[in-house]
């Protein structure tokens, strides 16, 4: 038994087993034994399950991204503007928002891999200049469907077919496209970490960058790529947030980044790099996301919420640990 829960994946999967038992332990009033229960949970966990994706490539390099949130952010105000306010064609807004939000990423890369910078400053700059950027493109003020006149007076504007058509549902209502984009992306994720040489490389590079520097590995074109990724993704999540909540909010975001992070350790990645896998991130998202919704059935303030995340993160890092000799 010991030796079962050695492995990262036996230990992922007994973290998402106990939360599913406190669930069963705390029905609230036999929510939880509700089918829409189970789908809201996994629909709210996938817009940080896709953050937590591109965190896992970060990670994996032995990198960090504190940027992600405000990315998100940043990309559902484009997202509004573009679609809502300036009524772009689809395929135009989605195209700019995933180069914005590589954008950023690429810059965050740039900095940790040129400049050397350490990857919590370079990405908490990042965090804060994305997040002043979304107030000052969206001009401190929710981007919806009330579109201000040149007089000063409103009008209202129907919401977007991108919109509906990413917050919609499938199979009789049982499944949202926000969590058939999470699968989606993590399958991307797994091939490319799993069958690409790039993937191998994040691991090389997580496990001993030097090794992997002199063994031919391009140290900084590969792990300037993760976080240009990461970026990609918290624009995908960024635009799945916005059509989730009918516009785009300069504060959306805030401390997504913590979960994103929790996600991928809970999964059993460690955050030293080079040991873990997509895969593992996706038990991480499921256990994350049930634990919330547990808590929120049994009106668990957000406040001890937030506080029970940070002891799961210590609780997994600790778990992590390998002896040394």
């Amino acid at each position: 038994m010991k030796a079962a829960l050695q492995s990262p994946t036996a230990r992922a999967l007994l973290a998402l087993l106990i939360v599913l038992l406190i669930g069963v332990i705390f029905p609230a009033d036999d929510a939880f034994y509700r089918l829409g229960t189970h789908r809201d949970a996994l629909r709210q966990a996938s817009v940080t399950g896709i953050l937590a994706c591109g965190m896992t490539l970060v990670i994996l390099s032995g990198g960090i991204d504190l940027a992600v949130g405000s990315i998100l952010g940043l990309t559902a105000v484009c997202f509004a503007l573009f679609s809502i306010w300036w009524q772009w064609p689809a395929w135009l807004a989605v195209l700019a928002c995933l180069l914005i939000g590589t954008a950023c990423g690429l810059a965050s890369g740039l900095l940790v891999s040129l400049l050397r910078l350490q990857p919590f400053i370079a990405t908490l700059a990042m965090m804060v200049f994305a997040r002043g950027l979304a107030k000052t493109v969206s001009g401190g003020v929710k981007v919806a469907t009330a579109v201000k006149n040149a007089d000063g007076s409103f009008r209202y504007v129907d919401v977007p077919d991108s919109f509906r058509t990413l917050d919609s549902r499938l199979l009789g209502g049982n499944l949202s496209m926000v969590t058939v984009i999470f699968l989606a992306v993590v399958a991307v994720c797994g091939v490319l970490l799993t069958r690409h040489v790039w993937g191998r490389d994040l691991y090389a590079i997580g496990g001993n960058e030097e090794a992997a520097r002199l063994s031919g590995v391009h140290v900084r074109l590969s792990k300037t790529l993760a976080y240009a990724g990461c970026g990609l993704l918290a624009a995908i999540a960024g635009m799945c947030q916005a059509a989730q909540e009918q516009q785009g909010d300069p504060e959306a975001g805030g401390g997504y980044e913590l979960n994103a992070i929790a996600m991928v350790v809970i999964g059993g990645t460690a955050l030293t790099g080079g040991r873990g896998g997509i895969l593992l991130t996706l038990i991480g998202a499921a256990t994350i996301g049930y634990l919330e919704k547990i808590l929120s059935l049994n009106a668990v303030p957000e406040a001890s919420r937030l506080m029970l995340t940070g002891v799961i993160i210590v609780a997994a890092v600790l778990t992590q640990r390998r002896k040394r000799y």
